[in-house]
């Protein structure tokens, strides 16, 4: 090959090079325009929360890698009440927020303020202690009925609490009216008033209800599941996250492993038992991790929620007009605008479910 020649292929060669180059850098280019809007592309999630037992799917999703395999980056945003969580999710300075459903909640969307309820968080359901009124240890109250004039300890009026007892109270052919509801603001402001007998029931929550239970100054009378079906708390997606539908589902699917991962490692019974999954000891440590609490405290009491993420979406207007009937929201609303259970569903079948 003469040198004329050989110096032409070089320069063809070189020029193949940089042009395939060129493309490669076009392409890489296009690789790192993530709006977040195209299909397939990670996306930075905010998710606001308590570091509540509750919450321990969406503990499972991150500490499994669950949303990172969906292309979902999620960053934890911690709260140290629910209304704020609601107040940033409407606001879309979270993309995600989960928390209970409360009047609160509904007063804003009454008041223009937008967001969805899209999925479960947790419910009280028959046969599982989630939430139960409680009376003094030696106190002769047996009964819901025998509750009447009595005074009951709640959290904060309009909160999931004041829904319960009003409710529970109903299913007894009481009201509110026909007791003192005495709101203390606080979980151990309820554990105290209830082993100093300054009121004569409260409802508490697990491991709280173990706890009272153990130390021998509470009694339960009964288990509020075993009375009514209620949705206490949900996953909520800012309207701007949801309108991004493959990154809303991509979320969800994550989430739907998680609460499958979780119910199968703590829910699943053997008759009337509950029976430790195969990954129960690993969920245990999860939810100490990002709760700080002990895990002899978790195992007392761990709550139910829907093995597939499903919302309880019936019961979500049975407590807009209950609320309403009260006088504890300012108008009714039509639970149709809140909750969206199509992505979920959509979620599920993309995962052959």
């Amino acid at each position: 090959m003469n040198k004329k020649r050989f110096l032409a292929m070089l320069t063809f060669l070189a020029l193949a090079l940089a042009l395939t180059a060129c493309g490669g850098d076009k392409k890489e280019e296009e690789k790192k325009d993530t709006t977040g809007e195209k299909t397939g592309e990670n996306v930075s999630v905010d998710i606001g929360m308590l570091k509540l037992t509750s919450s321990a799917p969406l503990f499972i999703a991150i500490e499994k890698g669950f949303f990172e395999e969906e292309g979902i980056d999620a960053k934890e945003v911690w709260f140290d009440a629910a209304q704020p969580i609601a107040v940033a999710t409407t606001s879309g300075d979270v993309d995600v927020g989960a928390t209970g459903i409360t009047a609160s909640l509904y007063n804003m969307v009454a008041g223009g303020e937008e967001l969805l309820i899209v999925a479960d968080k947790g419910r009280e359901q028959e046969g599982y202690s989630s939430t139960a009124f409680l009376v003094p240890n030696d106190s002769d109250v047996e009964k819901i009925d025998e509750l009447k004039g009595k005074r009951i300890g709640i959290t904060q009026t309009g909160s999931t609490y004041h829904y319960m007892a009003g409710k529970v109270l109903e299913e007894h052919g009481l009201s509110v009216q026909d007791v003192e509801l005495v709101p203390l603001n606080s979980i151990p402001g309820l554990m105290d008033s209830l082993e100093s007998k300054q009121v004569d029931a409260v409802l508490l929550n697990e491991p709280n209800i173990s706890v009272a239970v153990d130390e021998g100054y509470g009694k339960v009378i009964t288990q509020i599941g075993d009375e009514i079906d209620y949705q206490t708390s949900g996953i909520f997606f800012a309207k701007k996250f949801a309108e991004n539908e493959d990154a809303a589902k991509r979320f969800l699917k994550a989430y739907i492993r998680a609460t499958n991962y979780y119910y199968d490692a703590v829910l699943v019974k053997e008759g009337d038992e509950i029976v430790p999954g195969e990954n129960y000891d690993e969920v245990i440590d999860i939810i100490a991790k990002y709760t700080d609490q002990e895990p002899d405290l978790i195992k007392k009491g761990l709550p139910y929620m829907d093995r597939d993420g499903k919302l309880l979406d019936s019961d979500i207007q049975t407590q807009v007009d209950w609320y309403a009937k009260e006088k504890l929201i300012d108008e009714t609303i039509d639970a149709s605008d809140i909750v969206n259970t199509d992505l979920l569903e959509e979620a599920l079948n993309e995962l052959g479910k």
